[in-house]
Order: structure tokens, then C-alpha cells, then sequence
């Protein structure tokens, strides 16, 4: 069947298109209705030929008489005859860039999770106890993480940039600085090691060593896929993670407090795993045998928490924060101690 057949817009009299202008030029443009589109409706009509626009445009051209069919304001639910003559407005289509835009943009379920786990917030800092199983940043496969929802939330902050970041796993303290200035500051004193940070974490097992200072070098690696492998290696870089434990559960798991005199990636979890006691949870360096005897305790995913950050800086008092550990590794805890009793 015959289609939609475009005429010359006598506001262009050189226009011979083989489509309806629907883009974004001044002019107006029309249309033809062709022996397929006798008795459509002309909204479903302009929808089906005017791509990439919401249909609550379309409505709005013809409630406000834009869209005339043989020179008469037309209705949602007019109906069209074949040959019928279609005025179109001109409609200023999104682009390319913009659409990309839309579609990686933070969705407004995740913006609100975000800013709703803001612990502190000053002139120069905001810093979040940043939920498990949220990535800090898009990448790998994601839109959106922490950063971009705050920008997106926080549109008049034009300089928001993560201090330093955690893996999408880990919860706990995540900071973010509102200017360039603050943030050259900060990763001044974390180059210093000036700052100090502290972790909790369940491991697997009964830790056997008391308070361990591991100083082992780690070297990244790309594996297959482009997935990021760290190990203990001669030619790493120099790593030092401290390990200190708090409660022993009988031989199941043992809480400890860590804290880090380097920030090195996967620090925690390599150095953990190579003294023989993994994270709990922990998916790449773990151990699956005995993370199995922790499921019935609750045990849904890697147990790491960034727990505090303190610092000071120059003319600015002393700095320190510290987050709570989210509800479901209190909940795991609570049942490992009852059943210690």
C-alpha cells in the first residue's frame, strides 16, 4: 500500500524531500496522507512519522493548532482521509549527543539513594557512607555511580571530583570534594600518608596472628576480559596494611580493624587473602568453601567497610568522620555472637 506522500512547503518552494521534514529547520513542512493512513488517527500518524520525540510533544503541537490537515486545527482524534494535506511545525529534534545523554544520565531512584546516605557535608567536602553493591563511578558496563548522581542531584556544584574511592562492594566513608583546590589538597596528604583509614572486615576462619603488620608488595594485572587481578609481587608496589583483631567467632570468622599505611588497589583483600584469611564474601580472592559456612549466618556478600577518615589540614581544625556498618552486616554480627554464646 502507498505511504505517506510529502509534498513542497510553500514556505520552501525548492523542497522535493522524500520525507516528511520533521527535523530541526525553521520551516514549516507538510505532508500528504497516503492510502495507508485513511482513517488513522493523527496523533498515532504524526507519532509514527515524527521520530525521536515524546509523544507528550506531539500533543502539545496539536492542542496548541500547530497541526492543521487541510488548512483546519486538527484533534487528537481526527481522522484522516487519503490526500489529506498535513501542516507540521517545525520541531527542534534532540541530537545525537543529547540522546546519549539521556540514556547514561543517573536514574532519579539512584540520585536520591545517593544523596540520602550523605553523612557530612561542609563548604568543602561531602562524604557519603556509600552502600554496598554501588559503584563509585560509571565504567565497566554501568551508567552511573556515586559521583554522577551527585552531580546530577547537585547540578550547581560544577567541580565535584572523588577524593579516592572504594570498591563497588565495599560500603562505608566516601569523600568528595566540592573544588579543584580542596582536592589537590587532599590527595596531597594522601600521597603524604597524612590520612588516616580505618576498615572493618570479616574474614574467613580464626585469625591466629594478634595484631599483623602485612608490608608485602602488590602488582596489578589484566586478565582476559579486562577483568583486574591484583597479587603479592616482588616488582609490585610497596603495600602495608596492619590487621588487628576485635572477636573471634569460635573458628568461623574473626572481625577485624584494619587500617592502611598505603591505598593500594585491592590492598585489603590481597593481603588478607594471602595470610590465609579472605575477606567473607570476597568473590575473586575468597574462599567459596568457607564462605559456605557463613550463609546461614546472613552472609549475602563481601564484608569490607570503610569505617573512619581523619586528617588535618593547614588552618583548618582536625578532621575525622566515621559511618556505621550498613544493617545487614550488623544483623550477620548479632547472629555470630549468638551462637559464640
Amino acid at each position: 500500500m502507498p505511504g505517506s506522500a510529502p509534498v513542497k512547503s510553500p514556505d520552501d518552494p525548492s523542497a522535493a524531500s522524500s520525507a516528511p521534514k520533521t527535523g530541526s529547520g525553521p520551516g514549516v513542512s507538510y505532508v500528504e496522507a497516503g492510502e495507508g493512513d485513511a482513517g488513522q488517527r493523527i496523533d498515532n500518524f504524526l507519532s509514527r512519522i515524527i521520530k525521536d520525540v515524546p509523544r507528550s510533544l506531539i500533543y502539545r503541537i496539536l492542542r496548541t493548532g500547530e497541526v492543521r490537515v487541510n488548512g483546519k486545527r486538527a484533534k487528537p482524534e481526527t481522522r484522516l482521509v487519503e490526500g489529506d494535506r498535513i501542516r507540521l511545525p517545525p520541531i527542534q529534534r534532540k541530537t545525537d549527543e543529547e540522546r546519549a545523554a539521556e540514556r547514561s544520565a543517573p536514574s532519579r531512584s539512584l540520585r536520591e539513594f545517593v544523596t540520602s546516605a550523605i553523612i557530612h557535608e561542609d563548604r568543602d567536602l561531602i562524604v557519603v557512607n556509600k552502600p554496598a553493591g554501588v559503584a563509585v563511578h560509571g565504567g565497566s558496563g554501568l551508567n552511573a555511580g556515586v559521583i554522577e548522581a551527585l552531580r546530577a542531584a547537585r547540578p550547581e556544584l560544577k567541580e565535584l571530583e572523588l577524593v579516592h574511592r572504594l570498591d563497588r562492594d565495599t560500603s562505608g566513608v566516601l569523600m568528595i570534594a566540592k573544588r579543584r583546590a580542596v582536592l589537590r589538597e587532599l590527595h596531597s596528604l594522601l600521597r603524604e600518608r597524612d590520612m588516616e583509614k580505618r576498615y572493618l572486615a570479616l574474614v574467613v576462619g580464626r585469625w591466629p596472628f594478634g595484631t599483623k603488620t602485612i608490608d608485602l608488595p602488590l602488582k596489578t594485572n589484566m586478565k582476559s576480559g579486562g577483568e583486574r587481578i591484583v597479587r603479592v609481587h616482588a616488582d609490585g608496589q610497596q603495600a602495608i596494611t596492619t590487621f588487628k583483631p576485635i572477636q573471634h567467632f569460635g573458628k568461623l570468622a574473626t572481625l577485624l580493624d584494619i587500617s592502611l599505611g598505603t591505598g593500594r588497589t585491592h590492598q585489603i583483600r590481597v593481603h588478607a587473602a594471602h595470610a590465609g584469611h579472605p575477606i567473607a564474601g570476597d568473590e575473586k580472592y575468597g574462599d567459596r568453601e568457607r564462605d559456605a559456612k557463613l550463609k546461614p549466618y546472613g552472609l549475602q556478600r563481601m564484608f569490607l567497610h570503610a569505617q573512619s577518615l581523619s586528617f588535618e589540614r593547614k588552618g583548618v581544625k582536625p578532621f575525622t568522620v566515621s559511618a556505621p556498618p550498613p544493617p545487614d552486616w550488623q544483623a550477620v554480627i548479632e547472629k555470630l555472637k549468638q551462637d559464640l554464646k
